[in-house]
């Protein structure tokens, strides 16, 4: 081992080099390096020094990993995307139904007709339901408006909530004149709170209440529905 490598390492400890990167200017072990520097002090100055670069040198592996991440998130998105491809009238059918099963009024024995009601916070969800009802069910928008709940905290956002709405749901502002306000305690574990908080629509079918059976009609159809093994060359593969 040349001697000028031990000089050369204690001066860069003392001059506040941490041991990874004096172990990339020596070709030494790093047990060597050690016994080298045991005995070298650090001002309180050199110390913070390194541990800002310990700190920082964490700080771009973690932005690392995260960008390494969002990209594959965004592959798993993509490629489960083109999977779907387009639908047809009978898979909307089928979809719509399995909507209104999870966020659609149902009719209850003590209540009975009571018309098609679906709510929702998700504007993607909502659009899709639209299309349904449009689409599948044959309903005019003579028959169908629109109500928002919204917490009584955000009294003073109802024209930025009603153009939000508006405008995710592309109809005119007019339509959403019906407002409600909630009064129960938000969840502080929300994270849609504040400018990110919009509340919930219900959309509304008047005269719906044969359609609402109708619809029950079909998700029992769908719970008493046999499953066809289709060939496993059909089956969609699961990349996750």
């Amino acid at each position: 081992m040349d001697p000028k490598y031990k000089v050369i390492a204690l001066n860069l400890r003392k001059q506040g080099f941490s041991y990874s990167e004096i172990l990339e200017r020596i070709p030494v072990a790093k047990s060597t390096l050690s016994l080298w520097l045991r005995e070298v002090g650090l001002s309180k100055r050199q110390k913070q020094h390194l541990t800002q670069k310990k700190l920082d040198a964490a700080w771009r592996g973690g932005q690392v990993k995260r960008e390494q991440r969002i990209l594959r998130v965004k592959k798993i998105l993509s490629s489960a995307e083109k999977d779907i491809g387009p639908l047809t009238k009978r898979e909307l059918w089928l979809i719509g139904v399995a909507l209104y099963w999870g966020e659609g009024s149902k009719e209850k024995e003590h209540r009975p007709g009571s018309r098609v009601q679906f709510t929702n916070s998700d504007p993607h969800m909502i659009r899709l339901f639209l299309r349904w009802v449009h689409g599948v069910c044959q309903i005019g928008d003579e028959r169908i408006f629109f109500e928002i709940y919204l917490h009584e905290t955000n009294q003073n956002r109802i024209a930025e909530v009603r153009s939000h709405w508006a405008q995710q749901l592309k109809i005119n502002s007019s339509k959403l004149s019906r407002i409600y306000f909630k009064k129960n305690k938000i969840a502080t574990q929300r994270k849609n709170t504040g400018d990110l908080y919009y509340g919930l629509v219900r959309v509304n079918i008047s005269a719906s209440s044969g359609l609402n059976r109708q619809i029950a009609g079909w998700v029992n159809g769908i719970i008493k529905a046999p499953i066809i093994v289709k060939n496993k060359k059909q089956d969609v593969k699961f990349r996750v």
